[in-house]
């Protein structure tokens, strides 16, 4: 571990929101930027049980290799509770009318045909921000001039303000700070959004819900397998999940976690108990999934796109994240954009070689700098995944039935095309760059 600095910090950052890309980006930044001050602000209270937070996300090879980096994966491993991906397996219900071959078009890509150990992980929520809790706090308590935590701190307003050393932008938390760079990587689920303000950019209510839980499988099921399924209501995925029972007291046995969208107008799923929705699944899915034997309790949450035209606003305050687009589940990418926010925005902080005598002024100019850069370099990549997902998300509810043809047909154009398939394991894997 790097001694603390006893210089006077040459930047200033403030990170709004403590979920994991929050404190991966402060993890990552006070040791690429030693000489630099960052704080953590969360509304939420310091002794919050985080780990026991069930929610699942799946994690593309580029965020395992970027969680390994800086020391927290081996913590995810030592607890069991993760489960590699293994193969993506993509078809759907419709049959595919004009499709030549035999069978019905689908997509299969494996970690084997594509040279890697695996295509991914699929963790929970707590999981994976309970060791990356831990390891910002043990920075925190090493270093404690230059590194702070503020939990039970909501941050109310931001405001960019001249001060008797120059420019900068205040935090109005419980007291007023003033830095040279404000992240925000608290965004929340599209439902917690209307309250906030998206002047520039989309926004878009898709009338969808989507159902989540987890469900049994039988013991033959195929291990590390993950499943997209695109049905007329919408699509549906399951997800590897390390063995266990899907309710508190059940059986244990091999687990996958369910998302399970549907359209809000004509809901199939709300008014079914769960021997029903058993049996829907077990229709729905292709046989190669195998038995769905028991459903756990299914939450809805409402789907939507929220997504800022720009990431950077007022110069010095900067949307990573949730806070900058919030996606469909249909590709389980959104963390995995917030991972590559993450590392290029370290990147573009790095090349500007701060130093001590950097008065107010230098510094808000290479805050400037680095984060024109960052949106440069992250635009393309952040683009042309919110138009693929919003793209997906609304032909759903386009009734024309020629969409579905379409839709099949491409599926088999990718499986058949090794270069294209190669292409799109490579985006999942590690984004478009």
């Amino acid at each position: 571990m790097d001694q603390p600095t006893s210089t006077a910090p040459t930047l200033s950052i403030a990170i709004v929101g403590a979920g994991p890309a929050g404190l991966s980006l402060a993890l990552q930044a006070a040791r690429a930027l030693p000489e630099a001050s960052v704080t953590v602000f969360d509304a939420r209270p310091a002794d919050l049980e985080i780990a026991k937070d069930a929610r699942t996300l799946a994690l593309s090879l580029g965020t395992v290799q970027e969680l390994g980096r800086i020391g927290v994966w081996d913590a995810i491993s030592r607890t069991g509770q993760h489960a590699p991906i293994l193969e993506v397996h993509v078809s759907q219900q419709q049959p595919t009318v004009l499709w030549p071959g035999n069978g019905q078009p689908e997509v299969s890509i494996t970690a084997r045909e594509q040279g890697v150990p695996q295509l991914g992980a699929v963790v929970s929520y707590g999981t994976l921000v309970a060791p990356l809790q831990a390891a910002w706090l043990q920075a925190v308590e090493q270093d404690e001039h230059r590194l702070a935590m503020r939990f039970g701190t909501p941050v109310r307003g931001l405001k960019r303000v001249d001060t008797a050393m120059g420019q900068g932008v205040e935090v109005d938390a419980d007291i007023a700070e003033t830095f040279d760079l404000v992240v925000v990587a608290e965004g929340g689920v599209f439902a917690d959004q209307p309250k906030l303000q998206w002047p520039q950019g989309v926004s878009r209510d898709y009338e969808q819900t989507a159902w989540v839980g987890q469900v049994r499988l039988e013991s033959s099921a195929q291990d590390g397998a993950a499943y997209e399924r695109f049905t007329p209501s919408g699509p549906a995925a399951l997800l590897p999940l390390p063995p266990g029972p899907v309710r508190a007291g059940g059986e244990s046995g091999r687990r996958a976690a369910l998302v399970w969208c549907v359209q809000r107008s004509d809901d199939p799923v709300a008014g079914l108990d769960e021997t029903q929705r058993m049996t829907v699944l077990n229709s729905l899915f292709p046989d190669r999934v195998g038995r769905i034997l028991e459903v756990s309790p299914l939450k809805a949450f409402p789907l939507g796109l929220n997504a800022h035209s720009r990431l950077v606003s007022d110069e010095a305050v900067v949307r990573i994240g949730n806070a900058a687009q919030t996606l469909h589940p249909v590709a389980g990418q959104g963390f995995n954009l917030s991972m590559r926010d993450v590392h290029e925005l370290l990147e573009a902080l790095k090349t500007q070689g701060w130093a001590g005598h950097d008065d107010a002024g230098t510094r808000e100019m290479k805050v400037r700098r680095a984060l024109r850069q960052f949106e440069r370099r992250r635009q393309p990549d952040r683009l042309a995944l919110v138009g693929a997902t919003d793209f997906l998300a609304r032909s759903f509810t386009w009734p024309a039935p020629i969409l579905a043809t379409i839709r099949g047909l491409g599926l088999g154009a990718v499986q058949q095309l090794p270069p294209v398939k190669r292409l799109l394991a490579r985006s999942f894997m590690f984004g478009w760059r």
